[in-house]
């Protein structure tokens, strides 16, 4: 696999954003690419567009990373720092602080760089409270969000020669996570993603948010790997882990350990929406994977569904792309043994981004017409005129049927989208 992937997906969205007067804040679970696509492909865009290096201001903050510049964590070192290297009023320089949230008091600092004219700033950080409600405030209302997920099925096939078949089963095998590039058999693939899981992922829970029970959050993240796809809540969960692991872990806490790892961007929870009622059910949601390997880790390959893993990536590059996704419901009202009742039909995917929204139901296959009515059953109840597509596991010539559903396969979707 080539050893630079060229992530111009989020390099178009940072160019589109410089000198606009908003700090960029760029998010997303720790290893997933944040640090080289500023340190390496924003700086080479900027160098290549006449930038001087001395104009280019890079500091990482990670704990894990060495970088040249020393300890700046501590607020007052770091505004020196930075005094010395804006030297010029007359220039224009780029600021680039990694893992930013690990020095305390920085929105003080990220404001300042901001009021000058002639400094554009960039911020990275792993942890989704970085953009909360809260930050935004301290930010003046300036912050301007990218967000980073692992490579998409696109990125990972970049460069890559061999069928696209035998790159699927990779990539939901071991998923996009960029440190992967490094990685040549099988073996250190394995001991990679798991290693991310013990030794940073679950280490940094357990440490940002004092957890006192680490086993109870790594086996709350079990439970959450398993049922990717299904619709849970947290006394489900409770239930379950009692039940089939002897695992007592009150709602209320599990409700908490999960918000910890969706701040952790580990997981992303998709709520329940009734169509027709034009409502939310809170307390329900299903709940995705940020990256299919880093899931398959965490379970020791032992769960590997390839149909719910291709929703689980469906759901990903929806996100990706940019789209809010809901899980949709619709009700309607039918004879059953004699008896008039509502009967509730499942849409996988209510996929919108303010302009477009599309109807979208994952199927592994249709190997028969039965098969094909029960898929599009849901989708026939809508009633509206908003796009209904089908994705197929199978590769497979895109169609559109009578009823004006789209079908088409899930390579086409990951590599050319809609």
């Amino acid at each position: 696999m080539a050893q630079y992937v060229q992530r111009e997906f989020y390099l178009r969205q940072l160019i589109d954003k410089m000198d606009n007067g908003e700090i960029k804040i760029v998010t997303g679970p720790r290893r997933s690419g944040k640090s080289w696509l500023l340190k390496k492909i924003f700086k080479d865009y900027l160098l290549q567009k006449g930038i001087a290096e001395n104009q280019i201001i890079i500091i990482s903050f990670d704990l894990d990373d060495d970088d040249e510049t020393g300890d700046l964590t501590e607020r007052q070192a770091l505004k020196d720092y930075l005094k010395s290297c804006i030297i010029s009023n007359n220039l224009s320089y780029y600021v680039i602080l990694d893992e930013i949230q690990e020095v305390e008091g920085f929105e003080k600092i990220v404001n300042g760089l901001n009021a000058k004219d002639n400094v554009d700033v960039y911020i990275t950080g792993s942890n989704s409270h970085f953009l909360s409600s809260d930050l935004n405030t301290i930010l003046r209302g300036r912050g301007d969000e990218v967000r980073v997920y692992p490579f998409s099925f696109k990125e990972f096939c970049s460069n890559r020669t061999e069928p696209v078949n035998e790159l699927w089963k990779e990539y939901y095998t071991y998923g996009g996570m960029p440190g992967l590039l490094r990685k040549n058999t099988p073996e250190q693939k394995v001991a990679y993603l798991q290693r991310l899981w013990n030794k940073t992922y679950l280490d940094d829970v357990v440490e940002r948010h004092h957890v006192q029970n680490r086993e109870a959050l790594s086996n709350l993240a079990d439970a959450l790997c398993s049922s990717v796809g299904s619709l849970t809540n947290p006394n489900r969960i409770s239930n379950v882990l009692k039940s089939v692991q002897n695992i007592k872990i009150d709602p209320a806490t599990i409700e908490n350990y999960i918000s910890y790892l969706e701040d952790a961007f580990l997981f992303e929870g998709s709520r329940r929406y009734n169509i027709k009622g034009n409502k939310y059910f809170e307390s329900i949601k299903k709940y995705y994977a940020v990256d299919v390997g880093l899931r398959n880790a965490k379970l020791n390959f032992r769960q590997q569904e390839v149909t719910h893993i291709m929703e689980n990536v469906i759901y990903n590059e929806l996100r990706m792309r940019g789209f809010s996704v809901d899980v949709g419901l619709v009700e309607s009202r039918e004879m059953r043994d004699g008896k008039s009742q509502y009967i509730q039909y499942e849409i996988d995917f209510i996929a919108s981004n303010g302009m477009d929204k599309y109807y979208i139901q994952s199927a592994f296959s249709l190997d028969d017409e039965k098969k094909r009515q029960q898929e599009i059953r849901s989708l026939l109840k809508v009633g509206d005129s908003f796009r209904k597509i089908v994705i197929l596991g199978n590769d497979i010539a895109e169609y559109t049927d009578n009823y004006g559903i789209r079908y088409m396969g899930l390579f086409q979707f990951l590599l050319s989208g809609f």
